[in-house]
């Protein structure tokens, strides 16, 4: 399924509809994680080059509040994976 899926955005031709499909997956992430994520849990920060462990003090609409190194972060859903 998965392949399928990544074949037909490959077909598309138009930037602005792989921006729309970007806002949307970006809308599901964020939509997952607020059924995921609860307030204590340990998650990676995740940024470009790096992970960084950290844990949920507050869940806001579409941000959480992450403390990593004794100091506080406000991150987008989208960036925190759950630590397994």
């Amino acid at each position: 399924m998965m392949n399928s899926i990544k074949n037909k955005i490959r077909k598309l031709d138009n930037l602005s509809d792989l921006n729309e499909l970007s806002a949307f997956i970006n809308d599901c992430k964020v939509m997952l994680g607020r059924a995921t994520f609860r307030v204590g849990d340990k998650v990676y920060v995740v940024q470009k080059t790096k992970k960084s462990l950290g844990e949920i003090t507050k869940i806001n609409m579409k941000r959480c509040v992450v403390n990593m190194n004794d100091s506080l972060y406000t991150v987008p859903m989208s960036m925190l994976e759950l630590r397994r």
